[in-house]
């Protein structure tokens, strides 16, 4: 695990290395670079960079004045692309959705591909479901319940809750790395705390939608059919959305794709980004 500063504190992350095409891969509330576990080793010859940002499961906590707002994480990913000097990059969103207001914010220069995967979109910050949870941390205490009812079988693994973004699940040990940072630190419950309520009216997520078709470069729509989290209609809204889009709809899978269909996702994702042609031998002589 590596760390870099940003104006917003210190961020984690795993970096593959290599001189192939950047892949910086985001994720969800309370979610870390497990997410993409699966998906990685099936991604030779791409150097794939997985920040954990500043949703709850990161290990050390943003400084107090840190926006964890929507837009305020779409800084901090840009943010993470300049501390790097990262450039061309394909940045994958899937499940969180925040990191496409990168365009809305005018930060979106160091960014090439955006992939857009069974995401918050337009007006759907957090989703329906998701609801009740942001608002139980709007009272005392409300946050360090809410991680109490993740302790719960039910809430886990239910599909009403939890248990909701992933069709075939999400093993124990995992949630209990991605859950373990804000169940010990009340920074960190600080943290989640402030992203949780951060979401702004209705009125101005749609402008800054809005703004998201002037991001020209390519992009890719990767949705589940079976979403019961991002409306599947939100793919369809995104592809008419973006001048250069295509779309890859997949089955038996709902949010989490790269937990339920990595290997569908993976493959996605080696069709969009074109890996950099190795010289022949005969060419360097």
């Amino acid at each position: 695990m590596m760390r870099v500063d940003v104006p917003a504190g210190p961020l984690d992350y795993t970096d593959t290395g290599g001189d192939g095409p950047v892949i910086v891969l985001g994720h969800g509330l309370l979610m870390n670079e497990t997410h993409w576990r699966k998906v990685i080793p099936l991604l030779d010859g791409y150097r794939c960079i997985t920040p954990t940002l500043p949703l709850g499961a990161h290990r050390s906590p943003m400084r107090a004045d840190a926006d964890l707002t929507q837009s305020g994480i779409a800084r901090i990913i840009a943010d993470f692309l300049d501390a790097l000097d990262l450039v061309d990059v394909t940045l994958v969103l899937n499940d969180s959705g925040g990191g496409q207001f990168v365009v809305s914010e005018g930060r979106a220069d160091r960014v090439g591909r955006l992939v857009l995967a069974s995401c918050e979109a337009f007006d759907n910050f957090p989703p329906r479901p998701a609801r009740p949870a942001a608002v139980l941390c709007r009272f005392p205490g409300g946050t360090s319940l809410f991680l109490r009812l993740l302790s719960t079988k039910f809430v886990r693994h239910n599909k009403l809750a939890w248990g909701g973004l992933s069709k075939y699940g999400i093993p124990d040990e995992v949630l209990d790395e991605c859950f373990a940072p804000a169940t010990r630190s009340a920074e960190i419950r600080r943290d989640l705390r402030k992203f949780s309520t951060g979401t702004p009216r209705r009125k101005t997520l749609l402008t800054w939608a809005s703004r998201l078709s002037s991001f020209d470069r390519p992009v890719l729509i990767v949705w589940a059919t079976e979403d019961r989290m991002m409306p599947p209609a939100h793919a369809h809204r995104l592809l008419d959305l973006f001048a250069d889009a295509r779309q890859v709809l997949i089955d038996d899978s709902w949010t989490l794709i790269p937990e339920d269909q990595p290997e569908r996702f993976a493959a996605a994702l080696r069709d969009f980004v074109p890996a950099r042609r190795r010289a022949n031998p005969s060419q360097l002589s």
